[in-house]
């Protein structure tokens, strides 16, 4: 016989399955994927390259009607390691009226009360149908999303909307920012420190490129729309990691530079890569090829993600008003699969339990309180679907 679980009982199976996002997260797909199958609902998988990763997809209600609400949420987290925990980030905790656990408002607590809703979207046939969308690899980039909507538009009829579950206090998210990094990779001339000018210093090089992005940033902020309904209200350039050099007596070869664009939806980001270029480029590359003339700079793009932009009559955000009674709409700076998903021909919104403060943190926690209202947040879609 099925099993019927709570949503905190889900949630504390999905928090024990440690999926941050370099290691498989093919357990929890296992889980979920048996867990539906009990309940008599076929999951689809769509494996990565690798053959480590898998997305999932799964409909209940009518299976080739056309229409239907995506359900989107990722299965993956980000790391824990230097992280201060007062608790096993891995096993599910309450404290004080709060559920303590890496993922707990970064999403799982979204897809545990979808999961534990299935037997009540079962219990009357459904006219609408409900798709769930469980990914991969959405914290490095959204890598997972974009192998899984081709594979769903080629084998199923195109869904009408989607709801993706990332934490906003069951607030309607309209719009957010279009995410990028890059990696700016420094190649110089290795020689004895003692002979510097027998080199070609990669650090150098990508110190002074990282002054140039500062100088951008704060370009674009003084540039910022006064109506911008974004916090930052503008595009923002994050530098995020440095690495090069092999020995304090050698003149490093190569320098790694990595950096975060995240843009209004209306800024195009390879403006500001083009203009970086340039910069590096009449700035910096004449005196790095000063001593080495085969000495490069190359920026190379590892990860995208569109903005999600305010639709026009948008069916996903009148959905939710429906629902929920809410009139405001709101926009973030963090990007998610919704961007994506809306680029494909889907209306997208961002509504889901928890608070975005929480993500990312030691002691990562979502209130019983946000727990209750994803709760009824489904239950009325639920009875939505059933109408």
């Amino acid at each position: 016989m099925a099993r019927r679980y709570t949503t905190l009982e889900m949630l504390e199976r999905l928090i024990a399955f440690n999926t941050i996002s370099s290691r498989s997260n093919l357990p929890i797909i296992d889980f979920i994927e048996a867990y539906l199958n009990e309940w008599g609902i076929t999951a689809y998988r769509t494996v990565s390259a690798e053959g480590d990763k898998s997305n999932l997809w799964a409909t209940i209600g009518p299976q080739n009607l056309g229409d239907g609400v995506v359900l989107s949420g990722h299965t993956d987290v980000v790391p824990v390691a230097d992280q201060n925990w007062n608790s096993d980030p891995f096993v599910l905790t309450n404290r004080d009226g709060k559920l303590y656990g890496r993922g707990t408002a970064d999403m799982k607590t979204f897809i545990a009360i979808v999961l534990a809703h299935v037997p009540d979207m079962l219990q009357q046939p459904l006219r609408t149908p409900l798709h769930f969308a469980f990914s991969y690899d959405e914290e490095p980039g959204c890598h997972g999303v974009p192998h899984l909507i081709a594979d769903v538009a080629k084998r199923f009829p195109r869904p009408k909307l989607v709801i993706v579950g990332e934490p906003t206090e069951m607030n309607l998210v309209v719009a957010h920012k279009g995410c990028h990094v890059f990696e700016t990779v420094f190649a110089g001339r290795a020689a004895h420190s003692s002979a510097p000018q027998l080199g070609a210093n990669a650090i150098v090089a990508a110190a002074q490129a990282v002054l140039i992005l500062q100088e951008m940033a704060d370009e674009l902020k003084h540039a910022a729309p006064k109506d911008s309904p974004f916090d930052p209200p503008h595009t923002t350039i994050g530098v995020a990691t440095i690495d090069g050099g092999a020995a304090t007596n050698i003149v490093p070869e190569r320098c790694h530079l990595r950096w975060d664009l995240r843009n209004l939806p209306d800024v195009n980001p390879d403006d500001i890569v083009a203009e970086f270029n340039r910069r590096c480029a009449d700035l910096i590359l004449p005196q790095f090829r000063h001593n080495a003339s085969e000495a490069s700079i190359q920026t190379k793009k590892l990860a995208g993600i569109p903005p999600l932009r305010p639709e026009t009559d948008s069916p996903a955000a009148e959905l939710i008003r429906l629902l929920t009674g809410q009139n405001d709409s709101h926009a973030v700076s963090y990007g998610t699969e919704g961007g994506l998903f809306q680029a494909a021909g889907l209306s997208s919104v961002i509504c889901g339990p928890g608070n975005i403060a929480q993500a990312h943190q030691p002691d990562e926690f979502i209130t019983l309180l946000q727990v209750t209202a994803g709760e009824d947040f489904i239950k009325s879609l639920i009875s939505w679907a059933r109408a």
